[in-house]
């Protein structure tokens, strides 16, 4: 049998000058092996992730996001992750169509890793922003029957020396956010709070206390994003980009973060039951004194 018949070694693909892009390459040689979504059966919605966050502080960025997934008017985990290490120096939030998400973050992963191993250096911030803006283009398709992916980037930027945020729209718009901002269907509700409490030179500390903040707001508004779970255990994933790299929040602290929250909350509220109960008593004595001759 000739040695045609079965070829020795890698295609000329693997072993000829790479491309620096990912994508461009698993294109060209195996499309069948790019992330595909099959949406036969509209009566079995797909899962959704729902509420992110990111807000700018004195050391970087912070990036928050609960831990629920829905599907209709159904819990389909309570347990989602939704924030990712894109690399050593940003991170990738998602929301919308849960399959189509995940598979997306480990493809930009991939496109990320492919290009550092090709050009021997890290695409810049900006870089890789346009870089997942071409790949959600390439989803439009998929948007327009309903299966829409919407990520929230950001990271630390070398040159500038400061944190970025980048949001997108379905067509692959991509957009600097300059202090904050908030992706799925609690959206509205987080930038409410965030627009209201963030400050300049946040520490850290304060950064994380504004985000478990804005996601118990969220979660007391919005039916789809969970709010924390002490009883599971469960509580918002946080993670961090700073000069020194992608780190992530120990549950234990968000835990604590949040329990400081709640307490706080239930002083007001007890405060407040308190002065309606006396405002309660003094409309009383009015209505009495009324009724008297």
């Amino acid at each position: 049998m000739s040695s045609a018949s079965h070829p020795v070694g890698l295609p000329p693909a693997f072993t000829g000058l790479g491309l620096p892009s990912f994508v461009d390459f698993l294109s060209g040689h195996a499309p069948e092996l790019l992330p595909h979504a099959n949406s036969d059966n509209p009566r079995n919605p797909a899962p959704h992730g729902t509420t992110i966050l990111a807000l700018r502080y004195r050391d970087g960025i912070l990036m928050a996001g609960d831990r629920r997934a829905t599907a209709g008017n159904m819990i389909a985990s309570a347990h989602m992750r939704k924030i990712f290490e894109a690399d050593s120096l940003s991170a990738i939030g998602i929301a919308g169509t849960a399959g189509l998400a995940l598979e997306l973050v480990r493809l930009f992963q991939l496109e990320l890793e492919h290009f550092e191993k090709i050009e021997g250096s890290l695409l810049s911030l900006e870089g890789k922003a346009n870089r997942l803006s071409t790949m959600i283009r390439g989803k439009l398709g998929l948007a327009l029957q309903g299966l829409a992916v919407m990520p929230l980037f950001a990271g630390w930027d070398d040159k500038l020396d400061r944190g970025r945020i980048y949001s997108y729209d379905v067509t692959g718009g991509c957009y600097e956010e300059r202090d904050h901002h908030s992706i799925g269907s609690g959206a509205l509700y987080a930038r409410g709070t965030l627009k209201g409490r963030w400050e300049p030179g946040f520490s850290r500390d304060a950064a994380v206390d504004l985000a478990v903040r804005a996601m118990v707001d969220v979660a007391e508004e919005d039916t789809a994003t969970a709010g924390p779970d002490p009883i599971r255990g469960i509580w918002p994933l946080i993670a961090t980009v700073t000069a020194d790299g992608y780190g992530e929040i120990e549950d234990a602290e968000v835990g604590e973060r949040v329990h400081g929250v709640l307490q706080r909350r239930q002083e007001v509220a007890n405060q407040h039951r308190s002065g309606m109960a006396s405002d309660g008593g003094v409309a009383s004595s009015d209505v009495e004194g009324d009724e008297q001759p």
